[in-house]
């Protein structure tokens, strides 16, 4: 009978022991992913700034393509129009 309640007792010890560990295990997880999505969260606003930069930075090519055509015209009239004769 006393080997059978010195088993049961380890049984018992060794059972504790396991569900101890799996609910720091879980713990240490639940960190982990909080970690981890804080990382995604910097990583995504990054991201969003850096695609607001590009956009921004797009806007202002086409702002100045716009002027460019617009300056164009001049440009060609200007190099249609008959040259001058030097003065003196």
């Amino acid at each position: 009978m006393s080997l059978s309640t010195s088993h049961l007792t380890k049984a018992r010890l060794f059972s504790v022991a396991m569900i101890a560990a799996v609910s720091f295990s879980g713990c240490a997880y639940k960190e982990e992913f909080a970690r981890v999505n804080t990382r995604l969260d910097q990583i995504d606003a990054k991201v969003q700034g850096a695609a607001q930069s590009a956009d921004a930075a797009n806007q202002s090519a086409q702002r100045a393509n716009q002027r460019l055509d617009q300056i164009e015209g001049r440009v060609q009239q200007l190099e249609r129009a008959p040259t001058r004769t030097p003065r003196g």
